[in-house]
């Protein structure tokens, strides 16, 4: 049946389903590399300054905390 398919559609790539789109030769590659970047530049600083520096999460904690208490009221 899959054989019978693709020989009536060329476009059609093995295990393509009717669901999803599968990308063409037109697809741009993503351009969010240097955001990606920076996103992991900084969860990476948090990770060592977590481990480095803890008390700079406690007082982050507590700001965090009571701005929200001060919603919440």
């Amino acid at each position: 049946m899959t054989q019978h398919v693709r020989d009536k559609e060329p476009e059609t790539t093995v295990g393509a389903s009717a669901d999803i789109d599968v990308p063409g030769p037109h697809v741009t590659p993503r351009r969010g590399g240097l955001l990606e970047l920076l996103g992991l530049t900084l969860a990476a600083g948090a990770g060592v300054l977590f481990v480095v520096r803890p008390e700079f999460y406690e007082a982050g904690v507590h700001v965090f905390a009571t701005r929200v208490a001060s919603l919440v009221h």
